[in-house]
């Protein structure tokens, strides 16, 4: 049983915070591209749409993602490592990391998205989108920390 709880944990971190890291860090970009002409989505409807579509897989996958961290307590309880300190850290870092993306990529990339559409006089400039990639940059980096944590396993009994 631990091994099919181990192996939908790793599918579903790849099948789900996969695609936000890579949508997340595409967005900022394609924010700036899309804002280049400066009049929204009437100047660059194919840009804009770009843009929507990063922010949905961002926001759909966000969800999907809670499935990692429900099979990853089934496996490490299945384990019996609930009290280990890499998997405490672990837990926290995706703590960390999944409020880092619903308080601080998220909220930014609505704003964006609605200062593209022309909806509400919210900044693309460059600023904005630096700030939202050095969020995401932080995401991406507390994911990849977690990973390492996963494999590496400080004091585990796999030798590794």
């Amino acid at each position: 049983m631990t091994k099919i709880l181990l192996s939908l944990h790793v599918l579903a971190a790849l099948v789900a915070i996969g695609p936000v890291t890579v949508a997340a860090s595409m967005f900022p970009p394609a924010v700036r591209r899309a804002g280049a002409g400066g009049h929204g989505s009437a100047g660059r409807p194919e840009a804009v749409g770009t843009v929507r579509l990063l922010h949905r897989i961002c926001r759909l996958y966000a969800v999907v993602g809670t499935a990692v961290p429900v099979f990853g307590f089934a496996t490490a309880s299945a384990m019996g490592v609930l009290g280990d300190g890499w998997l405490l850290t672990s837990i926290a870092l995706t703590a960390v990391a999944t409020g880092v993306l619903v308080v601080l990529v998220l909220p930014r990339q609505d704003a964006l998205l609605t200062a593209l559409d022309g909806a509400e006089p919210v900044a693309t400039d460059r600023a904005a989108t630096s700030r939202l990639a050095m969020f995401t940059g932080l995401f991406n980096l507390l994911w990849a920390t977690v990973t390492v944590l996963m494999i590496v396993r400080p004091g585990s009994s796999t030798g590794a």
